[in-house]
């Protein structure tokens, strides 16, 4: 059947049979779809009062860049950094890890793309390859081979830069340079030239993009001399201290003790098998992706037994689904599309990965849960990375009922996970293809 007048007139009686569409269509057109939808019984819901809290340093702004799961995963270890230094605040140097990660990923990248040198131009592998090649985002692991290589520094050693703050022109010059350099390698590889050769080519594009990421965000330093004051306003110094030892000593975590657990509820991927995604990755050295398909209240027991240990959890969501960003509540009810659209969206959880509905796309930190007489979770409370001008001054409030639905990751040490489950990390890791949604990356701004 075509779209036709009959039909059309017959949609039109059926519209105003319903005298409620008009006051809808009303309101919609005066302050648009969300606001003509919001549920405020929603903040009834959202006292921002929580039973149990872990620490925190002060809100950060990652600022129109997507660095979310940088300042996520900063923002969980500087907790560990405030105690051993005795502070009451402390921020890392996103820059540093933002430099760090460009040039990794464009070595990552360009490696790709000698090993797949032989595949179609046009297959579906290396056009995913050269889609995106240098975006801000990432996963834990993928910041854990960040820590582990080259530490932290905190954020006076290498303070931010016009365009760390704003990658967009970065990205897009970096990005054209790298797909630039994957036509030179290709077209070298045609002309006969052996992998060897196209490696050491290799190592010539990467000067550009280091010259290009000094210019723009900064020398990283090797050593440097931190001076800070106590709790007590008693000074102190740190002399000579390079990235790596600052973070070994004053953060002191064991990055393999470290585990990432994830729930896609999806027939492809059965609970309690371990997980990686082929061709996702910044460092090319570090351990790949890594991740434990479990129950979604394996992720709320590990992420409560945490926090009730004062440890942080960083965490990996699909933040835009009802989301009131302005009163920083994500919660299940948010928006009532039914009541104003005649119809909501019904898709389950599986059903939105498998569909396309959703994906993992931000990183935050839990910094404390309320859990009701039984020990159960009513609302979780989240340190963000979007400034103080949203929810309680940059802290959002999270419905348990959302944590369920739209939380994909989050990390914490193995001591918190059932050893049932940490057993798939003992057995064959179960290869994803590049475009599975559990490889999305945690960016949005």
């Amino acid at each position: 059947m075509t779209i036709n007048e009959n039909l059309l007139t017959s949609y039109q009686k059926k519209f105003d049979s319903n005298s409620a569409n008009h006051a809808v269509k009303q309101a919609i057109a005066k302050v648009g779809i969300a606001d003509a939808s919001i549920d405020n019984n929603m903040f009834r819901r959202h006292s921002f009062v929580f039973s149990d809290e872990t620490n925190r340093g002060d809100i950060t702004n990652q600022k129109s860049s997507g660095r979310c799961w940088m300042f996520a995963a900063l923002n969980t270890a500087r907790v560990d950094t405030m105690k051993k230094l005795d502070i009451k605040t402390f921020e890392f140097s996103q820059n540093y890890t933002l430099f760090w990660d460009k040039l990794e990923k464009s070595n990552y990248f360009l490696e790709n793309i000698i090993d797949t040198v032989e595949e179609p131009l046009n297959s579906r592998l290396v056009q995913h390859l050269l889609f995106d090649p240098i975006q801000d985002g990432g996963q834990w692991d993928m910041f854990s081979g960040l820590l582990e290589k080259y530490g932290a520094v905190p954020k006076s050693v290498m303070p931010e830069t016009y365009h760390s703050s704003n990658t967009r022109e970065l990205n897009s010059l970096l990005t054209g340079k790298l797909r630039d350099f994957a036509a030179k390698l290709r077209d070298a590889y045609k002309e006969g030239k052996t992998k060897e050769e196209l490696l050491a080519q290799k190592d010539e594009y990467l000067y550009f993009v280091y010259n290009l990421l000094v210019k723009t965000l900064g020398e990283v330093p090797t050593t440097f001399t931190y001076e800070y004051k106590d709790k007590e306003d008693k000074f102190h110094r740190i002399k000579d201290i390079t990235p790596q030892d600052f973070f070994k000593e004053y953060v002191a975590w064991d990055l393999e003790d470290r585990v990432s657990l994830i729930n896609a509820p999806t027939e492809d991927k059965p609970y309690g098998k371990a997980y990686t995604v082929k061709y996702l990755g910044t460092v090319k050295e570090a351990k790949p992706v890594t991740y434990i398909n479990v129950p979604i209240d394996v992720l709320k027991d590990a992420a409560v037994a945490a926090i009730k240990d004062g440890e942080p959890v960083w965490f990996g969501c699909d933040v835009g689904k009802m989301l009131d960003r302005k009163a920083g509540i994500m919660d299940h009810h948010a928006y009532d599309y039914e009541a104003t659209l005649g119809e909501a969206i019904e898709l389950t959880k599986a059903q939105r990965l498998d569909y396309g509905e959703s994906l993992l796309t931000h990183a935050m930190v839990f910094v404390g849960v309320d859990l009701d007489e039984e020990g159960n979770p009513i609302k979780w409370k989240v340190e963000n990375s979007w400034g103080d001008k949203s929810g309680d001054k940059g802290i959002y409030s999270m419905s348990n009922k959302w944590f369920e639905e739209y939380n994909y990751q989050i990390t914490v040490s193995k001591k918190y996970v059932d050893e049932k489950w940490l057993k798939a990390l003992e057995e064959p890791i179960t290869e994803l293809e590049p475009w599975d949604p559990m490889g999305a990356l945690a960016m949005v701004q």
